[in-house]
């Protein structure tokens, strides 16, 4: 998934001073951003108060979108370096093409997940014949100073494990949630969940109390610990809870992320999360000249240039402003 802004911001995330130790409750509303085709996401991270949940630090939600005469999702190919893409779908279906060669097409409740490392390239679009609606999330990781410069690769798990309770359901997308583990690659402790609850519902799901959480409603009509929460939108909750009290008012999809609060301090601008300035600018002239990414091939299209880089230094700092 690529931020298609022409000018994009330097984001700069990470670090634990910010990080609440106890529960909180910080509501955070969307930016409406188009991207490519007849898509428009809501962007839930980077937000202006809050940079990062763990170490997910980008969140788009899209849809339900009606495609039916649409082109739907169309993403030319871009690069990435230092993160891992999560393509979570509830309809429709993306097509995955990337600069290893990876061809992959995601359907719903298939977890998607490519690692950048040290430089790839991808596209996402609808198939030609495509479902008529649409509608998902991305989401970024970023990866530890460790495990940054890790070798490309891209995983397509049409299989997850579930969680169930009367009246709630889970599919565990990254990491672990009540003894389920996703067979998606990690690099940091971190926890994605895919929650549906049928209208009526209370249900309380077990959480782990040095991860801080957030909670983004997909569909319905749902209270997170109490709290209202529109679709569309997102709850921090902090850390130190050992549980979540959830409640429906209607059948309801939630998708719940958390982590261990994430150390490193970083630079994120346009499709790159480094650790300095320097990084960032070798990154945007090695796609500019061809070099580093590789090529996708497949997509009916031209790749999309690299914006401008801002006036300003770019340096790393905490994860809110």
């Amino acid at each position: 998934m690529s931020n298609l802004e022409t000018a994009p911001q330097a984001r700069l995330c990470g670090g634990r001073e910010d990080v609440s130790a106890t529960p909180v409750h910080e509501l955070l509303t969307a930016k409406q951003v188009p991207l490519g085709g007849s898509t428009v996401v809501r962007r839930l991270l980077p937000n202006l108060g809050r940079r990062m949940v763990g170490a997910w630090c980008f969140v788009d939600h899209y849809g339900p979108d009606d495609i039916a005469s649409e082109p739907g999702m169309q993403v030319p190919p871009h690069p990435h370096i230092g993160l891992q893409t999560v393509s979570w779908l509830h309809d429709g279906e993306v097509q995955h093409r990337d600069s290893l060669g990876s061809l992959a097409t995601v359907r719903p409740r298939e977890l998607g997940l490519m690692t950048a490392g040290r430089a790839i390239a991808h596209s996402e679009q609808s198939p030609s014949q495509h479902s008529r609606l649409l509608h998902g999330a991305q989401l970024w990781v970023a990866l530890p100073d460790v495990h940054r410069h890790t070798d490309p690769h891209f995983e397509h798990h049409p299989v997850l494990p579930e969680v169930t309770a009367p009246g709630v359901h889970a599919t565990v997308i990254m990491g672990e949630l009540d003894g389920a583990r996703s067979p998606g690659r990690t690099y940091s402790p971190l926890v994605g969940a895919d929650l549906t609850l049928a209208a009526g519902v209370s249900a309380r799901l077990p959480l782990q109390p040095d991860f801080e959480y957030a909670v983004l409603v997909m569909a319905g009509d749902a209270q997170v610990d109490g709290v209202p929460v529109e679709r569309g939108s997102m709850l921090y909750l902090g850390c130190g809870r050992r549980d979540l009290p959830l409640r429906a008012a209607a059948d309801s999809s939630l998708l719940l992320l958390g982590g261990e609060p994430f150390e490193e301090k970083l630079v994120m601008w346009w499709n790159f999360v480094a650790r300095t300035g320097e990084e960032i600018a070798e990154a945007r002239e090695a796609w500019t000249t061809g070099t580093r990414f590789g090529e996708v091939h497949g997509y009916d299209g031209a790749p999309v240039p690299a914006p401008a880089l801002p006036d300003l230094p770019l340096k790393p700092r905490g994860r809110q402003r």
